[in-house]
């Protein structure tokens, strides 16, 4: 009798998120980055705040780097 082991990739390190990141609602720059067990989603903030009640709940991660727009 064998016994298998799942082994459950830990989720990757955090990546910055930079300007070639776009938002996949508008095409804006993205702030967010919503990891899910099905892929990830990024998102601008207008979109992110849109979107957060859904998806925060469901996401491994929830990658938010808006506090890059404070530093303009």
């Amino acid at each position: 009798m064998s016994t298998e082991t799942t082994v459950i990739p830990e989720v990757a390190e955090q990546i910055a998120l930079t300007a070639a990141d776009r938002c996949d609602a508008c095409g804006a720059q993205a702030y967010v980055r919503a990891t899910l067990s099905t892929g990830e989603l990024l998102f601008c903030l207008h979109h992110a705040n849109e979107n957060k009640d859904k998806l925060q709940p469901i996401a491994i991660k929830w990658q938010d780097e808006s506090e890059k727009l404070l530093a303009r």
